[in-house]
């Protein structure tokens, strides 16, 4: 079997990857896109916690409790802030198959309350079938200053003056992987890496911030222009595809003032920063596998657990924590602490007119089921097993179907009971087959989507959708 690597960035809109029409540099993400396959029809939740049940179970996301996220309990049975017992995870599946299992980086499918060392410890990666976990269980943390857990305890990690959390996290997951290798290369690894980037605090070295500032003085109109006409080229949209129109929170760049317009360009500029400071760090987990030999049968899947974020305000914030609270920024706060931004002092989040450049050429924004929030990038990379690497695939897809398709690329039947509890139904279906033909077409029926009340329906190519 091969080993199964699971990768998701944090909030990367569907236009944020080069290879999806972005000018952010990801050229190592881009690399995999070349060597293999680039869906376009690909769907999550709209939302971390809820994308990443359906990710780990195959099921939608109220079927296993998790309706919204873990951090809070709403009373109804679909959003009670825990994962069911009775939808086993893709661990929990694999590990009595003979597979090792690990985690690294965000988790946030525990109760919040649940994440001290009382305890109860049911709903940790260990409980559901993972054998190590480095990570975080919150839906963001400081880059520079994490609260880590190693397996079950927490840890304080090592604060060098270079410290930064995604190399960190890619030190763990090729430590796994090396570990796992050395001793039993023969067995199959599934490896959960998700990485905190770009989830806000939007956090990155200068050196990797300080050129987006040229780059993005256009201004968002520019850039979601640009962006869909390298998307048209590309194939990534229809010919014919048009903006949807400016939303109503964004104004028109040309009527911004100065201070905004350098404002804006600085918070952007740290997110752009901080996408192309991940990319690099996953080209050393690639590169590892390169080396050790294991990189023509690992299937490798490249994704985002929602659309580009509403939450960094019309202006911005450099506190996303105030904006959380209802206290709104100003633009002089936000110069202010221009020097700041992508440091480990402030939780810096750009302003709405970035996340609609992030999501070009869809609507809305995560939170909302309309494509901007729900209609992610997902690359595939398997050399031995793609057939017409670089190609794409147009296809609707939905978060659930990872579940299946990991499963059958392992040869492994998901069980009718597990634990001594019957298994609730399984939503995903795989679309292994589209490996290896570009014409098959997979019948997986409608697909439903619900947010705050925001609710939308996908099926037979037509969508029906609502904003609450």
């Amino acid at each position: 079997s091969p080993n199964i690597v699971l990768i998701m960035a944090d909030d990367l809109g569907f236009s944020d990857l080069g290879c999806y029409g972005s000018e952010i540099a990801t050229p190592n993400i881009d690399r995999l896109a070349t060597g293999g396959l680039r869906y376009t029809g690909f769907h999550t939740t709209g939302l971390c916690s809820a994308t990443r049940a359906c990710l780990l179970t195959g099921r939608n996301h109220h079927r296993v409790g998790i309706g919204t996220l873990t951090d809070w309990d709403l009373g109804f049975p679909g959003s009670r802030g825990r994962l069911v017992p009775d939808a086993a995870t893709l661990p929990e599946v694999l590990r009595p198959a003979g597979w090792n299992t690990a985690a690294v980086g965000k988790w946030h499918l525990t109760p919040m309350e649940e994440t001290t060392a009382a305890g109860p410890y049911d709903q940790w990666p260990l409980q559901r079938g993972f054998d190590r976990f480095y990570g975080f269980f919150a839906g963001e943390t400081n880059h520079y200053f994490p609260e880590l857990t190693c397996d079950n305890h927490r840890i304080e990690p090592e604060h060098g003056d270079d410290y930064h959390l995604s190399v960190d996290l890619v030190d763990r997951a090729i430590g796994f992987f090396r570990d796992q290798k050395s001793v039993a290369p023969e067995k199959p690894l599934f490896l959960n890496l998700a990485f905190g980037a770009c989830h806000a605090p939007h956090q990155a070295p200068e050196d990797f911030i300080a050129p987006y500032r040229e780059i993005f003085k256009e201004g968002y109109d520019h850039t979601r222009e640009s962006r869909l006409a390298r998307q048209l080229e590309m194939g990534i949209v229809p010919q014919g595809t048009r903006l949807t129109p400016r939303h109503r929170g964004v104004k028109a760049w040309a009527d911004l003032p100065a201070e905004r317009k350098t404002s804006f360009i600085q918070l952007q500029a740290a997110y752009a920063g901080m996408m192309e400071h991940a990319d690099a760090q996953l080209g050393r987990f690639v590169d590892f596998l390169e080396e050790i030999g294991q990189l023509d049968n690992t299937v490798l899947f490249v994704l985002s657990d929602n659309g580009a974020s509403q939450e960094g305000t019309p202006i911005g914030t450099v506190n996303s924590m105030r904006v959380a609270n209802g206290i709104r920024d100003s633009v002089e706060e936000n110069l202010a602490a221009a020097d700041q931004i992508g440091g480990p002092l402030l939780n810096n989040n750009y302003p709405l007119g970035w996340a609609m450049a992030g999501n070009t050429p869809l609507k809305r924004f995560k939170q909302n089921v309309h494509g901007g929030g729900v209609r992610d990038p997902l690359i595939v990379h398997w050399p031995a097993g793609i057939r017409d690497p670089g190609s794409l695939r147009h296809g609707f897809l939905h978060a659930t179907d990872l579940y299946r398709t990991a499963l059958e690329l392992a040869d492994v039947e998901p069980p009718a009971r597990l634990g001594g509890l019957e298994q609730i139904p399984i939503d995903g279906v795989s679309f292994k087959a589209t490996f290896s033909d570009p014409e098959v077409v997979i019948d997986r029926g409608p697909q439903i989507f619900e947010l705050f009340g925001h609710r939308a329906i996908a099926h037979g190519g037509w969508k029906a959708v609502a904003w609450h």
